[in-house]
């Protein structure tokens, strides 16, 4: 059974936490709080259109509704760009207006290039851990450039405002509040799933193993997955559940559980039987060597045995298989519907 990835782009802040009380449409360009307040205004704008994007990703949207979302975030980005390019420096002052263009431009290349680039790896990241880790990897680089110019941007604010003698009041509004809370998610949902993914695959190559009847690799893979999966408990207990919520640390738990229980259970019955599947089969090609007159007496019993053995083997793999089969998709519908429940209730809602 395939399961499906819970990606969540980039939960960063595009926008600056400084506040002016002075209102966007009142904007004055020869006054300094009315010129900051302008280009705040620009990045309510862009917060807006990324809390619909990420509201859309984590309350299970559809995929044509999710890009359309995407691409209203970069048209606003750039709109925003170009507003704030055509503004007039503010007393000879090009420092904020610069530096707000500028960040508009980094978070507008990242959506368009960066982003491209997650896309392609998303359509591998499930192939392996390590594709995986460098799928999530290629997210957190993009989050961290916007980030870094965020922060110049903010500093430039600071500046600004002192220069031109303007208050700034640092307010956490509605817009945000939602804003950081979505970070808050993305984080928390990452640490849990990748300790999901790990143990996951590990089965993945643990039941190609078996497919093959390869008894090495069967239990060089189930010793591995026991390690992943002991390990993995291990540091969901080291991991806080976020907002008091347990939903997607039971889900994730509830897996490895199975994991542990399927190398401990069934798999020892399953390489018990491809040993005897090996020496029935020797059995039998030396007993058919044989011309019938040519068979003792201990030759058929053991033939008979080993037939019996067989027999018993067949009906206790055919067992073990449909367990494991039951119980591997209980785990992922486990995993998959904690996931969905815990992002359509945490994530922020908008539009």
């Amino acid at each position: 059974m395939k399961y499906t990835l819970h990606s969540i782009f980039c939960f960063i802040s595009f926008f600056s936490i400084t506040q002016i009380s002075v209102h966007a449409q009142d904007y004055n360009p020869k006054q300094a709080g009315s010129y900051m307040t302008y280009i705040s205004q620009q990045h309510r704008e862009i917060t807006k259109d990324f809390l619909s994007y990420t509201s859309a990703v984590g309350h299970g949207k559809s995929a044509r509704k999710i890009e359309n979302r995407r691409k209203e975030l970069i048209k606003t980005v750039a709109e925003a760009r170009q507003k704030v390019s055509s503004m007039p420096a503010y007393e000879g002052d090009k420092t904020l207006r610069d530096s707000t263009a500028n960040y508009y431009l980094i978070t507008s290349h990242i959506l368009n290039e960066d982003y491209g680039k997650i896309v392609n790896l998303e359509d591998v990241a499930e192939q392996s851990y390590d594709a995986m880790e460098a799928y999530l990897l290629a997210q957190d680089l993009a989050s961290e450039k916007i980030e870094q110019a965020n922060d110049r941007l903010q500093l430039t604010e600071k500046l600004f405002a002192k220069d031109h003698n303007v208050q700034l009041v640092d307010t956490k509004d509605e817009l945000s509040e939602k804003a950081a809370k979505a970070g808050k998610i993305t984080d928390y949902h990452r640490v849990v799933y990748l300790i999901f993914f790990k143990s996951y695959k590990q089965e993945m190559y643990l039941s190609e193993a078996i497919q093959k009847k390869d008894i090495n690799a069967i239990e060089q893979s189930k010793n591995t997955l026991l390690k992943y999966s002991q390990e993995g408990i291990e540091k969901l207990k080291a991991t806080p559940a976020l907002f008091g919520d347990n939903t997607l640390e039971n889900g994730c738990r509830q897996a490895l559980q199975f994991y542990i229980q399927e190398c401990n259970t069934q798999i020892p019955v399953m390489t018990d039987f491809y040993l005897k599947e090996e020496n029935f089969d020797k059995i039998r090609k030396a007993f058919e060597a044989k011309r019938e007159k040519e068979r003792t007496k201990d030759d058929v019993a053991q033939y008979n045995k080993a037939v019996q053995d067989m027999n018993k083997g067949i009906n206790d793999f055919n067992s073990v298989t449909t367990q494991l089969n039951n119980g591997r998709k209980k785990a992922i519908e486990g995993w998959n519907n904690a996931s969905s429940k815990f992002l359509d209730v945490h994530t922020p809602k908008y539009r």
